[in-house]
């Protein structure tokens, strides 16, 4: 390769240079990782140039035969990872070499542990597995021209890792890339073929093209493949074993983790295909990203398509990863063709109903409560968006209840141990667990014994307005302005306490409603409170308060809610108020309302006002103490008997 002009030295990105220091000087010592991502890598660029050449077969220059080789040489202290994949152009590899998706970055950073094994592993995930070469060498050169491109239109890119690279012109014979290895001088052992052969072996063998290493233990014999390299999703269930299922998986995912299920099957008949989907421990990077790729391949004969197929599986199952491959596709579809095709809505639906099978094996075993802690609401998401699963995710839902606030019930389990003559399954929202226990609303529940879902999460709000119903009973809100709390059971072990007879007279509501004005549509005697004054329950059909702010963020301005407030007339609070004067009686309504609404969201409608009648209330109780023992004076100006802002 003859290096031509036009050099330019350039400034790594910031995110790449923090990524370079962290190989460099943090993960130093788990170093073997570094050939299985340049390896991953030359996969992936092969895999490109063969979809590429299906339209364009001139691309191959004759060369279909597509291979990764290794070179040493022992006198440069030098390992070459070579590849007749795609290529890359010097735009190409000025972007791929020299930047990072910042917020790619930013994560891959904020996931480090500090476990050095851990945190090499998740170079791949994060797309910078390129950059795992700094780990052993402390000089990487690479040589690349882009499949199409003419011979002098190659490029040369050099660099150390601290800080610059260069790139340049460069005549360049064959298609692909070309990565030198200048190793370190405590790297030799990656200058020995049984090293190497053993680390492409134990991390690589499932690459679905030959690596080649040279033969001879100085590496000067002729090449000779080292890897399988043959499908494993194509072989029979009984011929692969449950280790090479997990290294595939790991070579797959880049996930040091081990996975946490997977499905192989062979669909034959009118429609023939393979898939090989695999459940992961822990959460990919992107996840909560709905724009990100799928993790599932498509292939065609065995031939990769793409791995941005989103109708292979829904948005919702985006943390599956594997591998689908069929026969009865083109191999020339187009990714657009690909999106519109009728045979990939019959293999979406039999590989989702394959995902949710294996989720109901793992749902009755140990594995099950790791999955719904990161995972579970990823399902939510798709019984808001998938009526047709719905009745089968709905199975699969875990909930805090008010009998196991940490714990994970099912709707079977919520159902199996409510009280006979139970007639809907009821639950609360909140900001949090704990903000969720403490609605009062709960209060006559407890005392009928009655469980109840503890909903925290801001998707539950959409989740329930999806799922009306499980096993023919609805799900019933425990604000519900039209709940019957007569016709509740009472659980054989119920603690009792019911409200008491009311011993104010209802038209304090009356007087209540006129202090309050239009902020509430109607103040009336409460049936569901047992302990508290006061809460507020949505009119009938009305928004959540919580499901307002949600809409709020999102850029939407939702209607004004109209709101009840309901009191509990057998309190001591409201047993006060009635004996008081409309000024008084005005501020103590302010207090009922403004107490109703931070139990509700934990925050006010309108806080200025609230301390403005707090003010009052408490001026006018010191005052009364002064009258009464003659201690506390009035201050100067201060009008006791005015009324509400």
């Amino acid at each position: 390769m003859t290096v031509e002009l036009n050099r330019s030295t350039q400034h790594f990105e910031s995110d790449v240079s923090q990524v370079l220091d962290l190989v460099v000087h943090s993960l130093y010592q788990d170093r073997e990782v570094f050939l299985r991502e340049l390896l991953s890598n030359a996969a992936d660029a092969c895999d490109k140039l063969r979809f590429d050449a299906l339209g364009d077969e001139a691309l191959l220059e004759g060369e279909s035969e597509l291979r990764v080789e290794l070179e040493i040489s022992a006198a440069q202290r030098t390992l070459t990872v070579r590849d007749n994949g795609i290529g890359m152009s010097r735009d190409e590899v000025t972007r791929c070499l020299g930047t990072i998706a910042h917020s790619g970055t930013r994560e891959f950073l904020n996931r480090l542990s500090g476990e050095r094994q851990r945190d090499s592993a998740l170079i791949g995930q994060f797309g910078v597995g390129f950059y795992a070469a700094f780990m052993v060498a402390e000089r990487v050169v690479v040589y690349s021209r882009r499949a199409g491109l003419a011979e002098d239109e190659g490029v040369r890119w050099e660099s150390d890792g601290r800080g610059e690279f260069t790139v340049e012109g460069a005549r360049v014979k064959r298609r692909g890339t070309e990565i030198i290895l200048h190793l370190r001088e405590d790297a030799s052992e990656y200058l020995e073929v049984a090293r190497l052969r053993h680390m492409v072996q134990q991390h690589s063998d499932h690459l679905p093209l030959p690596v080649l290493l040279p033969s001879g233990e100085k590496g000067d014999g002729p090449p000779e493949r080292v890897n399988r390299a043959d499908a494993l999703w194509l072989r029979r269930k009984t011929e692969v074993t449950d280790a090479e299922y997990r290294d595939f998986y790991q070579h797959l995912a880049h996930d040091w983790e081990e996975p946490a299920a997977w499905v192989h099957a062979q669909v034959e008949g009118r429609l023939e295909y393979r898939l090989l989907l695999y459940i992961p421990k822990r959460a990919p990077f992107g996840l909560w990203d709905r724009d990100t790729r799928g993790g599932v391949k498509l292939y065609v004969k065995r031939v990769f398509i793409t791995d941005d197929a989103e109708r292979l599986l829904p948005r919702w199952l985006r943390f599956v990863r594997g591998i689908i491959d069929t026969d009865d596709l083109p191999l020339n579809v187009s990714r657009e063709t690909l999106q519109n095709h009728r045979l990939l809505d019959q293999i979406r639906t039999a590989a989702t109903r394959r995902v949710l099978t294996l989720l109901g094996e793992m749902a009755g075993d140990d594995r099950y409560p790791a999955f719904w802690k990161t995972f579970g609401a990823l399902l939510k998401e798709g019984i808001i968006e998938d009526a047709g699963e719905r009745e089968t995710l709905a199975g699969l839902l875990r909930f805090s209840t008010t009998r196991e606030p940490e714990g994970q019930v099912s709707l079977a389990t919520y159902l199996e141990r409510a009280p006979e003559g139970q007639k809907a399954i009821y639950y609360v929202t909140g900001e949090g667990i704990t903000a969720a226990r403490a609605n009062p609303q709960l209060e006559i529940f407890a005392a009928r014994g009655i469980e109840v879902l503890l909903l925290a999460e801001p998707i539950d709000d959409w989740l329930v307005m999806h799922l009306r119903e499980f096993r023919d009973l609805p799900l019933v809100s425990v604000a519900a302005e039209d709940l019957d709390v007569q016709a509740l059971p009472q659980a054989a072990d119920a603690p009792g306490g019911d409200p008491a007879a009311e011993v104010v007279d209802a038209a304090l509501c009356a007087r209540l409603k006129a202090a309050l004005g239009g902020r509430v549509v109607e103040v009336r005697p409460s049936a569901r409170l047992t302990n508290s004054p006061s809460c507020l329950v949505a009119a009938d059909g009305a928004l959540t308060a919580r499901m307002q702010r949600l809409l709020a963020a999102s850029g939407e301005a939702p209607p004004k809610q109209p709101r009840v407030l309901e009191v509990n007339l057998a309190h001591p609070l409201l047993v006060a108020l009635a004996a008081l004067t409309d000024a008084p009686l005005a501020d103590g309504a302010e207090l009922l309302l403004a107490q109703a609404e931070l139990v509700e969201s934990g925050r006010l409608a309108e806080p200025a006002r609230f301390v403005e009648v707090l003010n009052r209330v408490a001026l006018r109780a010191a005052a009364n103490g002064a009258t009464t023992h003659s201690e506390v004076p009035l201050p100067a100006g201060v009008r006791l008997e005015s009324g509400p802002g």
